[in-house]
């Protein structure tokens, strides 16, 4: 454990908060996945009080960033709106089966998914918008929209397509979300992304949005439990909040295909940790 005073300590977890910001802006996982190993691994604070900060933490990602995103037309709201029906089932569902499936093997499978989701949207990196089959639902939904691309200056058309597949996807993102005690995103965008067809920027954009909307819905259980310290929390949602805020500016001018290679490279590294945990 690092002995460093409480001064030392705000700012160096403000430091690695706004790296985690910005990550989790261009890569719609809110930023729990830098901030809670460095609390639980640089400093040894109680897993509980590491959650409730990552909570804190993905609803400054998600104000910070999808304002952003909603302001430059990158969010697609009808998906979004509509996926969260289904993470908010699913979430409901893993809090009545958490404690009875056991967590060692929803780890491994977890992981299993994530390496697999990753070796498949590094294969879709030279089919990025590509239309997807004619979804019914989704032209009577009229979930297909389109961006102005700053990168490129292309204006982008996407349709949407599987939509029945992306929100079971999103179901099963949101039962192990609270399973796991994790967040959903590093599912939710690639359902997004090799199910239903959405462009990696749209699909990071509509993430940002959705799991602000998710990580807000719980976080009064997290205060009322007491796993919020104020001390820890404070911090964090304001180097979150900056660096999210940074992040939003660089993703309309980013690359998609330099999106995709760091998502699948963050999407690898979950995976062997969720693999570890599994096994362990």
């Amino acid at each position: 454990m690092w002995v460093v005073t409480p001064l030392a300590f705000v700012f160096v977890l403000f430091g690695i908060s706004v790296v985690a910001g910005a990550l989790g802006s261009l890569l719609g996982l809110g930023g729990g996945i830098i901030v809670v190993p460095a609390l639980t691994l640089l400093f040894h604070v109680d897993i509980r009080l590491a959650i409730g900060a990552s909570i804190v933490s993905v609803i400054a990602t998600s104000s910070g960033a999808a304002a952003a995103y909603v302001r430059d037309h990158m969010t697609n709201l009808r998906v979004g709106m509509f996926l969260e029906l289904g993470t908010t089932t699913g979430a409901i569902t893993g809090a009545y089966l958490a404690g009875v499936v056991d967590p060692r093997v929803l780890y491994v499978v977890f992981g299993v998914a994530l390496a697999y989701s990753a070796v498949a949207m590094f294969q879709r990196r030279h089919a990025e918008g590509a239309a997807g089959p004619p979804d019914r639902l989704a032209d009577r939904l009229r979930l297909h929209d389109s961006y102005q691309d700053e990168a490129t200056g292309v204006l982008v058309r996407y349709r949407v397509a599987r939509v029945k597949l992306g929100l079971v996807l999103m179901y099963v993102a949101g039962m192990v979300s609270a399973l796991l005690g994790i967040g959903s995103g590093a599912l939710k965008v690639p359902a997004m992304d090799l199910a239903m067809g959405l462009p990696m920027k749209v699909s990071t954009a509509t993430s940002n949005f959705m799991i602000g909307v998710t990580a807000a819905a719980s976080a009064g259980v997290y205060f009322v439990r007491g796993d919020i310290n104020p001390f820890i929390a404070a911090p964090v949602a304001a180097g979150v909040l900056l660096g999210a805020t940074a992040g939003s500016r660089i993703l309309p001018r980013a690359q998609s295909g330099a999106i995709r290679w760091l998502f699948v490279a963050v999407l690898v590294f979950i995976a062997i940790e969720m693999l570890a945990r599994g096994i362990r």
